[in-house]
């Protein structure tokens, strides 16, 4: 590097650095936060950030860069030190319809707070939480190609996108024989999009094929998936989104396209059943490839998307 950037040299990025960057350099969009091992996305933010090669482009780089590493809070306490590390391409030039990996400070247009991570997280939008490091403290140009991420050493694999997989928010435990009853649920939507969520009812005691674990021949329904609401939430001015070039049309105030890739979309259904006994109603996600879930990585070691099943008592 031609200009290191460092604490020991006295010239750290500071926030009023960080804050002259984000003058010129500020992007925003829409992104989903995603637990690697969780059953259930965390949510759904606006986040707002400096791209982080604009950084990196700083301390002019000059050879034998292969990847950065990247540390919270703990960087100097090993036992609780958190971690991660990109490939220095994935930093300097973003994937076709990709957003930039960012230093994030805002969240739905407030200030990062600290249990969000802030002032400073690094957000990287198509990835899993475990690349979204909080607290950030250091980064570390390096020649070394190997991953440093903790998540590595917890037998899980760091460089998977978001997957497409839907997920049960209310199903009763009981309903009447007959009687129509909402379903609702959420989908997250991965790097293959989302084409449509579709559920399936079968009677708890019937056996299935052992020869089909991912139910592909089940008698799956479609259900619903809601449009872009009027009211986006979390805190936002009357529940408005700003202006996000990326995703947003300026003069409609609505999504490009929908649903948005790396975020979630709520669905729903009403379900009515005849007869009275115990069914096992289950969810899946179709991509924009056609492909269901859970494929084409059914195992649990780079983002959680089994088929959820959930048990229902029809009474009389």
């Amino acid at each position: 590097m031609e200009r290191p950037i460092s604490r020991a040299l006295g010239t750290a990025l500071n926030w009023d650095g960080l804050m002259e960057l984000a003058r010129k350099h500020t992007v925003r969009f829409m992104s989903v936060m995603s637990c690697t091992n969780g059953r259930f996305p965390c949510g759904m933010g606006l986040w707002e950030g400096v791209p982080l090669r604009e950084v990196v482009w700083l301390a002019r780089p000059i050879e034998n860069v292969r990847r950065v590493f990247y540390y919270g809070y703990h960087n100097d306490d090993p036992e609780q030190r958190f971690q991660s590390s990109l490939p220095i391409g994935r930093v300097l030039e973003d994937p076709p319809g990709e957003h930039p990996v960012i230093l994030c400070y805002k969240l739905n247009n407030q200030w990062l707070t600290s249990k969000r991570g802030g002032p400073v997280r690094m957000l990287v939008p198509d990835a899993y939480g475990n690349k979204s490091v909080k607290w950030l403290q250091r980064v570390i140009l390096t020649n070394n190609p190997q991953a440093n991420d903790t998540y590595a050493l917890w037998n899980n694999d760091t460089v998977s996108h978001i997957k497409t997989c839907a997920r049960f928010i209310h199903t009763p435990k009981k309903i009447k024989a007959g009687q129509p009853v909402p379903i609702t649920g959420v989908a997250q939507v991965g790097m293959s999009g989302l084409s449509k969520v579709q559920y399936w009812l079968n009677p708890h005691d019937a056996s299935l094929p052992k020869d089909d674990p991912y139910f592909t021949k089940g008698e799956w329904k479609e259900a619903d998936v809601l449009p872009p609401p009027d009211d986006w939430g979390g805190g936002l001015p009357n529940g408005k989104l700003p202006p996000i070039s990326r995703q947003i049309d300026p003069a409609t105030g609505k999504p490009y396209h929908w649903p948005i890739r790396n975020t979630i979309v709520h669905w729903v259904t009403l379900l009515a059943v005849e007869r009275p006994g115990q069914y096992d109603i289950s969810c899946r996600t179709i991509d924009a490839r056609g492909v269901a879930q859970p494929m084409p990585r059914p195992f649990l070691k780079s983002g959680h998307n089994a088929i959820q099943r959930v048990r229902i008592v029809v009474e009389k």
